[in-house]
């Protein structure tokens, strides 16, 4: 843990609203003490409700590690992350998260993400987003079709 890198991050989200270009996050990805990718907010100005500072900065990170994964990597993030950036960072695999701005903070000034995660912890069928299966008939099964393949690059 380094508190310059949160420094860092809290800077870029400052920078951010100041800029106006989207919301108070920043966030910080480190490999070996050295930062390999940083992202902000950027929601409103991409119009992508997936552009968060975490997503953004994982993608920048993942490039230039030319890696799908960030394996031995360390986030910094301005805030608490999200269900939707948490998931992310789950599937990125770094080795911590260090948070400065709790997500009841966040809540404190609009951005609340409780809804979500109570939407998350109930079965599909009593969520207020309305999702049914549905089965067809087809010859295209993806599933099959990847449990099958003996030359796939598993995540």
């Amino acid at each position: 843990m380094n508190i310059d890198y949160m420094k860092l991050a809290l800077q870029i989200a400052y920078d951010n609203v100041k800029n106006k270009k989207g919301g108070p996050f920043g966030a910080v990805i480190v490999k070996n003490g050295k930062i390999i990718g940083k992202g902000t907010n950027l929601v409103t100005t991409t119009n992508d409700p997936s552009a968060h500072a975490e997503i953004t900065a994982i993608r920048n990170a993942c490039q230039h590690l030319e890696d799908y994964q960030l394996k031995d990597c360390d986030i910094y993030t301005s805030c608490e992350p999200c269900p939707m950036c948490l998931g992310a960072i789950y599937w990125a695999r770094p080795k911590a998260v260090y948070y400065y701005n709790t997500r009841k903070e966040a809540a404190e000034i609009g951005f609340d993400d409780q809804y979500i995660y109570d939407q998350l912890a109930l079965a599909i069928n009593k969520r207020s987003l309305h999702m049914k299966k549905i089965e067809c008939k087809t010859k295209l099964l993806p599933f099959e079709l990847w449990k099958n393949t003996t030359d796939k690059i598993e995540y």
